[in-house]
């Protein structure tokens, strides 16, 4: 077992374990390398929820040498090994559920004492079938009914595999669960520099990759490569992968030198790379992103799933496949090209098609990379975990690991002049300009991570974001929103509102000078003039949220200076919120305006904030009376919902419907900011284990049980619809999901001690 995935010897003896039974590196194949990646998924997902025991599955030939982590090893040859294994499992009180990954192959010499096996386990099961072959003969029938009549649940990868198994193989249906073959994150770097990483510059790129054997039926692209050069000299073919060692041990190499053979023939050596390795995980990942198609080409009209085909789409390939179940499953909705089994004149045409047309490969690896969202390993990760807590609720309770504070993306969609405003997936979409509210926020994060790490390279974004607010300001005080690539204003500016932008700004200034100690006394000087000029606009502000942000920014200003007048303009702000709140107040609805809509959690927590500054108990007692509303609408008994998008939530309407709209990161971030004000003035209220439910919306606990944040790349994306994932990482998302991250380990509060008072600036506001 990887050194990562190790548990201490305390949390071995507190932890509800899951005993997996399977093929495992250093074992090379399809369903050891599918439980690594698996496994390696759960750990980072849950480890603190339950933990994973492999048992490694061989035979008398086929021996390898294991961590020695791994306690029992299965050999499926001898009859005893079974029966030993069952009495460990059965003896142990902590293991309360056994995994089985399943293909006929792993238990074919031993396929009776193994039915005997399952038969003898007092544990629910899980039998995971990695093939589930159309059309049983009665043998094979009754076989897998055996297994299945021992199963508790059963697993297969694809709706055409669950169809089979009910509908031939006579299976209950609710016994049958589909949990997608696992792909992994990645982030979408550009081609060509891979390209250039690889020595492959100026090459259009086809590739394949797994364990070589005649299934895979590469000679048919190799035959179909002559016609795809003459109308694209520069193509290369990458061959990747070692033959599979079963394949080896019984007839060698020879179907590597038949495919040899044929290059030659064919005079294919300019043409065709055979990479003759189990590339690492990382290595592969980045062949597969730098690929333009791959192809697919086995022969097996009933290979239930592909891993390898899966891999692909999930790196933004366009592929071409023969098809195998998995392949018109997944590709019929413009992800693809599907050609006949041994069908060279089809796959040339199918490639000369994708080369000619850049448009349709770009849209056919979006539409693949959006299909193939679900499947990524965490949403595996996550489904299997819902399993196993379904077999014992009283043992398994899911908690899901806080993710590694990551700036990537943050730092790609950063510019010298700031942040971009949106994203193609997980590229920086420069056409889309830059907005004011994306760098104010950008520019509170960043503050927040510097005041936690104290990373000197934090200053340089500091730098940037701060430099964009400056540009933003006309010279009225206020400030422009909508800025172009080449930093000029844009039309947008004239058709909305700037309140909640200069709103956000004067929150983020006010932060950026409440960290002073921190900051050099020349760029707080700097962002005391900004926030200064800023002020000029506030007094005429009526708008809730850009009253909310103003006031955030004053109490963050106060946090250093308690100037008489900012606290007057404080109070003359939240009394505009007290008017509002009270206007609306009908006892059952507690709350500022008839609806509730986006960044809802930020109204009571400014009314907080001016509590603080000001203790005028109006304030505190509103803000508590339209949280704890609040917290009843988001927070029902089974976790947390955000305000749907569309129609939001009118004072009238009891219930939201889940095709009103979608959820977007921004509230969950404000949510949990909010949370964890209240929890600084009420501690153990209940406020700090709603932080913690409202991160997991971010970590797949949501109504579609997936991700929104991306561990690969640092970013988060856009919004959770009814029915899928916005998958574009766009600036609002990330930035918002930044801040909920730094929250839950170094909370927004500060010190009204940790000021430094200086009131060697006069506010010209007033």
């Amino acid at each position: 077992m990887n050194q990562e995935l190790k548990y201490p010897a305390s949390m071995r003896e507190q932890l509800p374990e899951i005993l997996m039974i399977t093929s495992f590196p250093p074992r090379e194949c399809g369903i050891a390398t599918y439980t690594q990646d698996l496994v390696r998924s759960l750990h980072d997902k849950f480890n603190h929820s339950f933990m994973i025991t492999l048992c490694p599955v061989e035979s008398g030939q086929d021996r390898h040498t294991y961590s020695d982590e791994i306690e029992f090893v299965l050999n499926t040859d001898d009859p005893n090994s079974f029966a030993n294994l069952a009495r460990m499992i059965n003896s142990r009180p902590r293991l309360v559920a056994v995994m089985i990954q399943h293909e006929f192959v792993l238990f074919k010499s031993g396929e009776p004492a193994f039915i005997e096996f399952l038969g003898s386990l007092q544990k629910p099961i899980i039998v995971a079938f990695h093939t589930v072959l159309p059309h049983p003969g009665d043998e094979l029938k009754a076989k897998v009914q055996a297994i299945a009549l021992h199963a508790t649940k059963l697993v297969v990868m694809t709706q055409h595999s669950r169809r089979i198994l009910t509908e031939e193989y006579n299976l209950p249906v609710e016994k049958v669960q589909v949990i997608p073959h696992g792909t992994h994150l990645v982030a979408h770097a550009e081609k060509e520099i891979l390209k250039a990483r690889y020595e492959l510059d100026g090459r259009k790129v086809l590739t394949t990759f797994g364990l070589l054997s005649s299934g895979k039926n590469i000679e048919s692209t190799l035959e179909a490569l002559p016609s795809i050069i003459r109308q694209e000299p520069g193509i290369l073919f990458l061959i990747i992968g070692k033959t599979h060692p079963s394949v080896v041990r019984q007839e060698g190499e020879s179907y590597r030198t038949f495919l040899k053979e044929k290059v030659q023939e064919l005079g294919l050596e300019d043409h065709v790379r055979f990479i003759n390795r189990f590339l690492p995980l990382g290595e592969l990942l980045e062949y597969l992103v730098l690929t333009d198609i791959y192809i697919f080409t086995s022969k097996d009209p009933n290979q239930t799933v592909s891993g390898t085909f899966s891999y692909a789409i999930s790196c933004g390939c366009a592929v071409v496949s023969t098809p195998i179940p998995h392949a018109l499953e997944v590709l019929d909705r413009e992800a693809g090209v599907i050609v006949d089994f041994e069908s060279p004149d089809q796959i040339g045409r199918a490639v000369l098609g994708l080369l000619a047309d850049e448009d349709l490969r770009s849209r056919i690896s979006r539409n693949g990379l959006h299909i193939m969202a679900a499947t990524a390993w965490q949403n595996s990760a996550i489904a299997h975990a819902k399993l196993f807590a379904s077999l014992d609720e009283k043992n398994i309770h899911l908690s899901y690991s806080m993710p590694p504070i990551n700036l990537g993306h943050v730092k790609r969609m950063t510019t010298q002049r700031g942040m971009i405003q949106f994203a193609d997936i997980d590229q920086p979409d420069i056409d889309s300009g830059y907005t004011l509210d994306d760098n104010a926020r950008a520019l509170i994060a960043l503050c927040h991570h510097y005041r936690m790490s104290g990373d000197p390279d934090d200053l340089k974004y500091i730098r940037i974001y701060f430099g964009f607010l400056q540009h933003c300001q006309n010279p009225a005080g206020g400030f422009f929103n909508y800025i172009d690539q080449k930093g000029n204003p844009t039309e947008q500016n004239d058709t909305v509102n700037l309140d909640d932008s200069l709103g956000r700004t004067i929150w983020a200034l006010g932060f950026m000078v409440s960290i002073s100690p921190q900051l050099s006394s020349a760029l707080v000087l700097e962002a005391k003039l900004l926030f200064s000029h800023g002020l000029r606009s506030a007094e005429g502000v009526h708008s809730t949220r850009s009253l909310a942000f103003i006031l955030k920014g004053l109490y963050y200003m106060s946090l250093y200076d308690k100037n008489p007048a900012l606290i007057q303009l404080m109070e003359t702000l939240a009394n505009r919120l007290v008017q509002m709140y009270r206007h609306e107040n009908t006892g059952n609805w507690r709350w500022f305006e008839s609806y509730l809509t986006y960044a809802n959690s930020i109204l009571p927590e400014a009314l907080l904030c001016a509590w603080l500054t000001t203790k005028n108990p109006v304030y505190l007692e509103i803000a508590r009376s339209s949280f704890d509303f609040l917290l009843e609408k988001i927070f029902p008994p089974t976790g947390f919902k955000v305000i749907l998008n569309k129609n939001w939530l009118q004072r009238m309407k009891v219930v939201q419907q889940e095709e009103e709209g979608g959820e977007q990161p921004i509230d969950v971030a404000y949510t949990i900011m909010a949370l964890d004000k209240f929890n600084s003035v009420f501690p153990g209220m209940g406020y700090k284990e709603k932080m913690k439910t409202a991160f997991d919306w971010f970590q797949g606990n949501n109504h579609l049980s997936q991700v929104i944040y991306n561990p690969a790349t640092g970013g988060c994306y856009d919004g959770l619809e009814p029915h899928y994932i916005n998958l574009n990482q766009g600036a609002e998302s990330t930035v918002s999901y930044l801040m909920a991250r730094l929250t839950m380990v170094s909370p927004f509060t500060l010190s009204s001690q940790t000021g430094i008072k200086n009131t060697e600036l006069a506010w010209s506001v007033f």
